[in-house]
């Protein structure tokens, strides 16, 4: 985690916004105010400023986060939207709802934002501040609420730097937001779902659609399954391959998933390879997670083999990945 930052705090206005831009661009993070609550942005594209934003937050687990964009054409290049879907987004946006659809093909989104899946949680936010970022900045912004995971979201720039001041790079102080709870997400599946009710009613969203939306499957709010949404628990990505943790050697017919410096028996001879951090940086490697498990699985290796990785930092939520990975299908 980035720690012992000099936190910069500047009031909203034209600087700020430029200020904002450059940081993102240059793989920093910046709080800013939506209509909701403040968010943690960071760059949607770079997933290295992505693994960040866990840290900072402290985030237990890698859950989906939610794609910021300045309108609905920047929108259509990241997510595909069905006639169900772009009904709802030109009824609602800007304003407090998050859609989860299919990404496109060249969906720039980091794997690890959208947790290795193959959909993404897109919102325009109706709030000027955030608005002049994003346009400014010129791409998706990934913005999970701006305080500890687990602590009261903020509403205040004050919230923010509580939290966060050493943490992040720019707060920007754009005032008390208006909503003060986070968005409505409603995935756009075969059956428009709820799956987080927040500051756009159901009544609303059903009245456009002109029918209720589904409840998410009782299995998908288990404790043991993964979100696919913020606010949402269900399956996640996971190999096709058989995944073995805490490996100490690897087989000619099993790829190997390394970590740190340190070389295994057999490695030498492994269908592939590939290391989430040579340097044993759990950030690198927390980036990397998604994109890697997908490379290794595309050799088609009878298991994938992952070495130790440590229990602490970002660890423990790429521990919790790969445990819920490897368990039996």
């Amino acid at each position: 985690m980035k720690t012992g930052l000099e936190t910069l705090v500047l009031p909203a206005g034209r600087a700020a916004a430029e200020a904002a831009a450059r940081t993102l661009a240059g793989g920093g993070l910046v709080a800013f105010p939506t209509e909701t609550v403040y968010g943690l942005g960071a760059d949607a594209a770079n997933a290295t400023a992505v693994a960040h934003i866990y840290s900072a937050k402290g985030r237990p687990a890698f859950n989906p986060l939610i794609a910021h964009v300045a309108d609905l054409t920047a929108a259509r290049r990241i997510g595909r939207f069905d006639a169900r879907a772009l009904k709802l987004a030109e009824a609602f946006w800007p304003g407090p709802l998050t859609l989860v659809v299919p990404k496109t093909k060249d969906c720039p989104v980091a794997d690890l934002a959208t947790a290795g899946l193959d959909t993404v949680a897109i919102r325009i936010p109706a709030h000027p501040v955030a608005e002049a970022i994003l346009r400014a900045f010129g791409g998706a912004v990934v913005a999970p609420s701006a305080n500890i995971s687990g602590h009261v979201s903020p509403t205040l720039a004050a919230h923010v730097e509580s939290d966060l001041a050493g943490r992040i790079d720019l707060i920007v102080d754009g005032g008390p937001v208006a909503v003060g709870v986070e968005s409505t997400i409603v995935g756009c599946f075969e059956a428009p779902t709820l799956l987080r009710p927040g500051g756009l009613s159901r009544e609303r969203i059903e009245a456009v659609l002109g029918a209720p939306l589904a409840r998410p499957p009782v299995d998908a709010e288990s404790d043991d399954s993964q979100p696919l949404a913020p606010g949402m628990l269900a399956s996640h990505y996971a190999p096709r391959a058989s995944v073995r943790l805490n490996a100490h050697d690897v087989a000619h017919d099993e790829a190997l998933l390394a970590f740190g410096p340190a070389r295994l028996s057999g490695q030498e001879a492994a269908a592939a390879v590939m290391n989430l951090s040579p340097a044993a940086d759990l950030d690198e490697a927390a980036a990397n997670l998604f994109g890697y498990l997908r490379s290794l699985d595309a050799k088609a290796p009878r298991a994938i083999a992952v070495m130790t990785i440590p229990e602490e930092g970002l660890g423990e939520a790429i521990n919790d990945r790969l445990r819920r990975a490897a368990v039996a299908r």
